[in-house]
Formats: structure tokens, C-alpha cells, sequence
């Protein structure tokens, strides 16, 4: 900026006003300023200025996984989000894993963000306590809930209770609830679990616990097996899969089984990823309002950061049943 001024014939002061968009400048100092940056190719250092404002302008995000195609595409849309706002994002795998999510709440790349939008798969409800942060900090999932901070989620039971009742209006009878955990007090399974058993009760189907699967880990393979040991228990005639990736395996199993989808078994899945819609038969999905949940986080944090300090929010993202081929029979 120094060589900026000298070229111009100003001050520093008046060089700084130009890059920040004051108003009131003479339109030919102005010019000489602009002239100046242009032949010197100056660019200001947003880093150093952010710095000195006690900001980075960089957040950070602290996903399970990228792996699965839902918290691929889940990122990409807190990118999106975040750019609107002027920040970045620094995404943080932790694997799942209670390692991998306490480093993050107290790491070395805390230190270079101004918040953090954070999945805590791999810590227990009981884990409350460790939430009660110093810095800007919103929560995402089903966890924990209770936490002393911002936190965005999904309609977990409602969602999962009309992706079972959809099945129920298919003419399903029999259907697995695959990727269900029984031995876990919180989380996506036991949400979705509790809103499949709602939906049974509504429509009068007796609860079958041989139709009950757990399948670890939620992926592909994983769904195959769980489909397997489904069929190997007895008769089935429907499958609500926990999320996409299980219904994948699913679907594959079935069709290796010689049946047909959605003929013999219909399927639906949860978090409407984009293959999806390409995957053959097209599988129907539950769309838990994934963008929703990356643009009111990124508001929620952005707020904090900002200075806002009204007491914690929960904000329940819309979802919506996508019906296609692979679980609608007529």
C-alpha cells in the first residue's frame, strides 16, 4: 500500500479508503489510485486484514465422513452457503470416531476458524457438557440434543414414518427396518426407528423384530448384508432403508435373489442423494431438506460470529417423500 501511495502521490490513509469504497474521494484522486494499483498489480492480503479485525474469515466443517454421497453433497452445499456470507470452509473428517471429534473441538485447526458447523457421530448424548464452548459452534445431526448452542436437525421420526407409511399404502405388510440399532438411546437409527414403529401402529401391523436388521456400517455392502439376513428370517415385502447408501445394497441383493423391485419388494430410502434418480429402478427417498440444513447453519454461525447472542435455537428442516419407481406399485 506504501508503494501504491508513493505512485499515486497520496497517503497510505487515502489508498485504503480507494480498496474499502469510501464515498467521499475526489473522482481524479480516485483514479490516480486505481491507476497505481493497476500498473503495480497490487492485491490487498485478505488474510492479514481479517487478522486484524480478529477474524479469519474461514469456518470450519466437522463431517463423519465424505465418502457417503450424502455428506459429500452436504458439503458442497455449505460451500455454497458460506460463500454467500463471505467466508470459507475447512472441512474436518473425524471419522466417526470419539478420537476424531474431540480433536476437533479442541485442535489446532480451531485456532485458525471463526466457528464451527459440527456432526458429533462419535460422542454420546451424555457428552452434553462438552458443547458448552468458547467459541461460535452450531450443531447438525441427532446426536445430542440439549446442547447449549445452535442446532439445526431433521424430522427424523416424521420423515421416516411417512417413508413407512408409503410403503404401507403399496400394499407392504411385512417391512424391514433396515439399519435400525436397538442398542443405541440416540442418534438417526433410533429417530427413524421410533417413526417406522409409529407408522406400524397406525396402520394396525403388528411390530415383527425378525424384520428388524442392524446393519454397521450404513453403507452399500453393509445394506446388502442386512437385505440378506432380512430374507434368510422370512417372508418380506418391503424395505425402509435408513439411508440411501443401505438401500443401494439392498436393492442389489433383491435383484441377485432373483426378485423384483418393486414388484416382489418395494424400497425406499433416506436423504434423496442425486444418484438416486439414476439408479435403476430410480429409488424413492426421503428428502430431509439437506440444503435447508447447510444454508440455516451457515446463518446461524455466520450470526454468532458476527456477535448475536440470543439464546441457542433448533431449527427442523422440511422434508419430503420423493416417490419413484423402485416402491410405487401402481
Amino acid at each position: 500500500m506504501r508503494d501504491v501511495a508513493a505512485r499515486a502521490g497520496v497517503s497510505v490513509k487515502t489508498v485504503s479508503n480507494v480498496l474499502n469504497g469510501y464515498k467521499y474521494l475526489r473522482p481524479e484522486t480516485q483514479a490516480r489510485v486505481e491507476a497505481a494499483i493497476a500498473e503495480l498489480g497490487y492485491r490487498m492480503n485478505m488474510s492479514a486484514r481479517q487478522l486484524r479485525k480478529g477474524h479469519t474469515g474461514m469456518i470450519g466443517l466437522a463431517l463423519p465422513e465424505l465418502s457417503l454421497a450424502y455428506w459429500g453433497e452436504f458439503a458442497d452445499m455449505v460451500i455454497a452457503a458460506a460463500e454467500d456470507h463471505g467466508l470459507r470452509v475447512l472441512i474436518q473428517p473425524t471419522g466417526a470416531t470419539r478420537a476424531g471429534a474431540l480433536a476437533v473441538l479442541d485442535g489446532s485447526q480451531r485456532r485458525i476458524t471463526d466457528g464451527l458447523l459440527f456432526s458429533p457421530l462419535g460422542l454420546d448424548p451424555e457428552d452434553v457438557d462438552l458443547l458448552d464452548v468458547d467459541f461460535p459452534l452450531v450443531l447438525l445431526g441427532e446426536r445430542i440434543f440439549g446442547a447449549p448452542v445452535d442446532h439445526v436437525t431433521m424430522a427424523n421420526v416424521e420423515a421416516a414414518k411417512a417413508a413407512t407409511l408409503h410403503l404401507v399404502e403399496q400394499g407392504c405388510t411385512r417391512i424391514v427396518a433396515l439399519g435400525a440399532r436397538l442398542e443405541e438411546t440416540m442418534g438417526s437409527a433410533t429417530l427413524r426407528y421410533r417413526g417406522y414403529l409409529e407408522a406400524l401402529e397406525e396402520a394396525g401391523i403388528e411390530p415383527d423384530l425378525r424384520l428388524v436388521v442392524r446393519a454397521s456400517p450404513w453403507t452399500r455392502s453393509g445394506g446388502a448384508e442386512a437385505m440378506a439376513q432380512a430374507l434368510d428370517a422370512g417372508p418380506v415385502d418391503g424395505v425402509f432403508a435408513m439411508n440411501d447408501a443401505l438401500a443401494f445394497g439392498a436393492v442389489h441383493l433383491l435383484h441377485e435373489r432373483g426378485l423384483s423391485v418393486p414388484r416382489d419388494v418395494a424400497v425406499i430410502g433416506f436423504d434423496d442423494v442425486a444418484d438416486d434418480a439414476y439408479y435403476e429402478p430410480p429409488l424413492s427417498s426421503i428428502a430431509p431438506g439437506q440444503e435447508q440444513i447447510a444454508r440455516e447453519a451457515v446463518r446461524l454461525l455466520a450470526g454468532r460470529i458476527a456477535g448475536d447472542d440470543a439464546p441457542p435455537r433448533l431449527v427442523v428442516a422440511d422434508f419430503s417423500l420423493q416417490a419413484r419407481r423402485s416402491s410405487v406399485r401402481r
